[in-house]
């Protein structure tokens, strides 16, 4: 299912490539103070082809733990909050958070096409400006007494569902 690059291709000559497969979905990265955790979020939203990463805070990021995958997305750094509300105005916020969770994962219905998911900091979570300015709050269900996943997995299982909801929409019904 995955698409090879094309040997001998440049990235942006692959990035056109992949271009019109993208959709209109972002993938918001909330002050996360694991630089590793944040290249392997850039390497798992590709497989995904979102609009974009977003990445907000100063916080520093390993690319090498994108596994290359940076030179494939559209990266976008913000340096705080008023640069994201600015960024994505108008377009659905929804926040991947356990403590403040409106709906789980699996009761979600649909997606909106544009949505923004934010993911925030394993220790620190979303701050309470992003809970507020969320049309949802995504909860993942969990089992056992591990309080939390860590934020690269959490991820890659709401991008997972993201897509499979996506890919049981007909064409004519998607926006």
């Amino acid at each position: 299912m995955a698409l090879v690059p094309p040997l001998g291709f440049e990235p942006d000559e692959v990035k056109a490539l992949l271009a019109p497969l993208r959709s209109r979905m972002s993938v918001a990265i909330w002050n996360c103070q694991n630089p590793f955790a944040v290249g392997a979020i850039v390497r798992v939203a590709h497989s995904f082809l979102p609009r974009e990463v977003v990445i907000v805070g100063d916080a520093p990021y390993y690319q090498k733990a994108s596994m290359g995958m940076e030179k494939y997305e559209q990266i976008v750094r913000l340096p705080d909050l008023p640069a994201f509300f600015a960024h994505v105005q108008g377009r659905p916020i929804w926040s991947v958070e356990k403590d403040h969770a409106t709906v789980g994962l699996y009761d979600v219905e649909r997606f909106p096409e544009d949505v923004v998911l934010v993911l925030g900091s394993e220790r620190f979570g979303l701050p309470e400006e992003i809970i507020a300015a969320s049309a949802a709050v995504v909860g993942i269900p969990m089992y056992g007494v591990n309080h939390s996943f860590p934020v690269a997995v959490a991820a890659g299982i709401v991008l997972s569902d993201w897509a499979r909801r996506r890919a049981n929409v007909t064409p004519s019904a998607r926006e």
